[in-house]
């Protein structure tokens, strides 16, 4: 297993712990290297930082950018690691990805209300630190905590999915808009969790084409949704494609997902670290000294 870990959430977005709590989970995880990637915004950066210097834990800027993609409008992640989180055209960007959240929510929670379940928009909203990105997690830990499903992986199985009740689809950034905004902060952008992707070999390659194209350098090989077979698909692709490869849990709460964070599987010998080209851009409690 390794220690690095270069794909968190918090409170800023669809996390359940606020940036600190996160950087003093990783450090009781003594976790080697860490990065912040909440969901289209930057709001976490700043205290997560702070957190880290102090616990002396090294950290790295980073976002995940949510992005529609392909014929099948399908929903794809790109993460951006060692981004300015000062970028103007970056801030702008996810700015636009942001609007219309809270309306989809609304239309979610009037979904779950056809089928009987009430209050669901205010109850999400309860779980949300950040109102303004209100999501799928914050239903999912709604419809948990009132009792209507024992745990998050059903909740988005019975009520969260395409086809499902309280379903929303969403038109996010376009891809090389997302890839260009993180290129144009100074970061590497890098495809999220593509073992999660309803793609078939012909589609995926395409994804990574267009993401290469668009000046794309890494996707994740290591991840809490990867098992073994994911690891060494990618790791194959990876090398094909002449990406980086990168490792992170996808982490979002205590219990929630496949994997705790700080604790990701080794990439395979064939993989190039993405976190070694970003030597430079690694915050480390020595430069505030």
């Amino acid at each position: 297993m390794t220690n690095v870990d270069l794909h968190l959430h918090s409170t800023a977005s669809d996390g359940a712990l606020s940036p600190s709590e996160l950087m003093q989970r990783a450090a009781e995880r003594e976790a080697e290297l860490v990065a912040l990637t909440d969901h289209d915004c930057l709001r976490g950066l700043e205290e997560a930082r702070a957190a880290a210097f102090v616990l002396g834990v090294p950290f790295l800027n980073g976002v995940e950018v949510s992005v529609t993609w392909g014929t099948k409008q399908q929903s794809v992640h790109i993460v951006g690691l060692g981004i300015d989180p000062d970028s103007t055209s970056l801030s702008q960007g996810l700015a636009s990805v942001r609007q219309g959240r809270i309306d989809r929510a609304r239309e979610m929670a009037a979904g779950l209300a056809r089928i009987g379940i009430e209050g669901a928009f205010d109850g999400a909203m309860a779980w949300c630190g950040n109102p303004e990105m209100i999501g799928r997690a914050h239903f999912a830990r709604f419809l948990v905590g009132s009792g209507h499903v024992k745990d998050v992986r059903t909740v988005f199985r019975k009520y969260l999915t395409p086809g499902k009740p309280g379903y929303v689809p969403h038109q996010w950034a376009v891809l090389a808009d997302a890839v260009g905004w993180i290129r144009e902060a100074g970061g590497v952008a890098v495809i999220a969790h593509p073992g999660r992707y309803d793609l078939g070999r012909t589609l995926m390659e395409r994804l990574i084409t267009e993401f290469k194209d668009a000046g794309g350098e890494a996707i994740e090989v290591a991840c809490g949704s990867h098992g073994l077979d994911d690891m060494h698909k990618f790791a194959l692709l990876a090398q094909r494609f002449d990406l980086l490869s990168s490792a992170g849990s996808d982490y979002h709460a205590p219990g929630e997902g496949g994997r705790d964070l700080g604790r990701t599987d080794d990439l395979p010998p064939i993989c190039r670290p993405v976190w070694i080209p970003l030597a430079d851009r690694i915050l480390t409690h020595q430069q505030t000294n």
